[in-house]
């Protein structure tokens, strides 16, 4: 596993696909508490064809390094990154908080992002009174049980509870300093003002069944952007592992224009 020392953090990454593949490289970062590995399905079908990239952001899954208090710090780990594998120009894929530090790149360096793909992810934080409270009792409860509970609402009703629970152990190990600081990022995250400035094709693609950032507030976010796409699947907030299939081919239509 490759790493690149940014700002005092060992990022682990992976650069896969052929250098001189169809269009230009995939950039895929992932959303907080989890891990590259939210993306294999991805990874797996797009390198075939094309350079892809994929990271654990700072103090997630093989990285190390403190939490970062604002999503531009993070932004940043991403850019640093690409420009140490010279990538000039991509297409960004962001899951929840990955969405953000996209979004956040997409508005500072407009002429890199050639395509922008929202997954499950919006543009203005905002809590329902249920995650608000969750939210507000964090600090009371064992961290592993704040932890289990904010992922076992990830999932949409019925997936696997087994397939749950290895996820709960993998975001258990994210130290409790990064899951709280990165949180505290997210709650501060606001750029709904400024989306319209996004002016590149751009796909949102979101779980019915998220309870955790809700249809409603993406929905919100899509109509602020003047060029987006809009679809809708029957998944929870992780989409990218309930279905990774489905994602796939949303994407591939998105990327080669037939959907």
């Amino acid at each position: 596993m490759p790493q690149l020392d940014v700002d005092g953090a060992a990022l682990t990454y992976d650069d896969e696909g052929p250098r001189d593949g169809d269009g230009v490289p995939l950039v895929f970062v992932h959303g907080w508490t989890a891990n590259r590995h939210r993306w294999d399905h991805q990874m797996e079908h797009f390198a075939q064809k094309r350079r892809v990239v994929r990271l654990d952001l700072r103090g997630h899954g093989d990285s190390d390094g403190a939490g970062a208090r604002r999503i531009e710090e993070l932004a940043a780990d991403v850019l640093a990154l690409l420009d140490h594998l010279k990538i000039d120009r991509f297409v960004l894929v962001g899951h929840s908080m990955g969405g953000m530090i996209s979004q956040t790149i997409a508005l500072a360096h407009p002429e890199r992002v050639e395509r922008l793909v929202l997954v499950n992810s919006i543009s203005r934080m905002t809590y329902s009174r249920g995650r608000g409270l969750l939210m507000a009792a964090s600090t009371l409860v064992p961290f592993k049980l704040f932890v289990a509970t904010n992922i076992q609402r990830a999932f949409a009703p019925g997936y696997p509870r087994e397939e749950i629970r290895e996820y709960i152990r993998g975001s258990s190990a994210t130290p409790r300093e990064v899951v709280m600081t990165c949180y505290g990022a997210m709650r501060a995250f606001d750029v709904l003002d400024r989306v319209g400035e996004i002016r590149i094709p751009t796909l949102l693609v979101h779980g019915y069944h998220d309870i955790q950032l809700p249809v409603s507030q993406m929905l919100r976010m899509a109509k602020a952007y003047p060029d987006a796409v809009v679809r809708i699947v029957d998944a929870g907030h992780e989409l990218p592992v309930e279905k990774p299939e489905e994602l796939t081919t949303v994407l591939d239509g998105f990327l080669t224009g037939r959907g």
